[in-house]
């Protein structure tokens, strides 16, 4: 197979393939186009995937890359919704990318088998990143690092977490709306915390010029000071 031959990824997707941990097996649900798995094979970072989708469209798309690229003997394609197809021990990586964060707590609740040390969550919400925090440190999950990265105007973030069985909470409410992306020292995550400020700022300022729901204004000013004292 030439270079030509090599599929390239989108940034958001490379972001996202880049946190796979090398030489063991990932299940990518949602998968889509299985973009991400072929990219994964293709370059030898794991050595099998699982490509799963909830939608028959979609896993037809993902056979065609799959029998494209001539990974048929390397890449399982599962119509699955969220994880139920996918066994404990079929897969160290998981990928959970390109949904909604509440619709990722709702596939990690109903997955009891994630809740394994050697197994590591890759994830990259779309909405509501603070809820999938919320859940993970809620649930005995550790999150390891996180990342970002633009593709046009759009920042996109990507988490990596595993289960460790602590309970610990993070210091104060900004946590959950930034995680580890203050870590990141990279433009985009800048830019990710910055917009955040800036749309809390705005929803605060509505709150309290409506005279209403003074519980939720506090709440948010709280998040924005901690945001600010960290990033902005």
């Amino acid at each position: 197979m030439s270079r030509a031959d090599l599929i390239k990824l989108t940034p958001r997707l490379r972001m996202v393939a880049d946190t796979v941990r090398p030489g063991v097996a990932v299940a990518d649900i949602g998968t889509d186009h299985a973009y991400i798995p072929v990219y994964l094979l293709q370059n030898g970072i794991c050595p099998r995937a699982i490509a799963a989708d909830l939608r028959k469209g979609p896993l037809a798309n993902a056979r065609a890359a799959v029998i494209l690229f001539g990974l048929e003997d390397k890449i399982s394609l599962r119509l699955s919704d969220g994880l139920d197809a996918v066994a404990a021990g079929e897969a160290q990586n998981i990928i959970l990318a390109g949904m909604g964060g509440i619709l990722i707590t709702e596939l990690l609740a109903r997955t009891p088998w994630l809740r394994d040390s050697s197994v590591h969550l890759i994830l990259q919400p779309m909405t509501h990143a603070e809820d999938v925090r919320r859940f993970l440190l809620a649930n005995g999950f550790e999150i390891l690092f996180e990342n970002a990265c633009f593709e046009g105007n759009r920042c996109y973030i990507s988490i990596c977490a595993r289960y460790n069985g602590s309970l610990e909470m993070p210091v104060n409410a900004a946590y959950y709306y930034t995680g580890k992306l203050p870590d990141c020292d990279n433009d985009a995550a800048r830019e990710f915390i910055a917009r955040l400020g800036r749309r809390l700022i705005k929803k605060a300022a509505a709150l309290e010029k409506a005279g209403s729901n003074r519980e939720e204004v506090n709440r948010l000013k709280e998040i924005i000071n901690g945001i600010q004292g960290g990033s902005l």
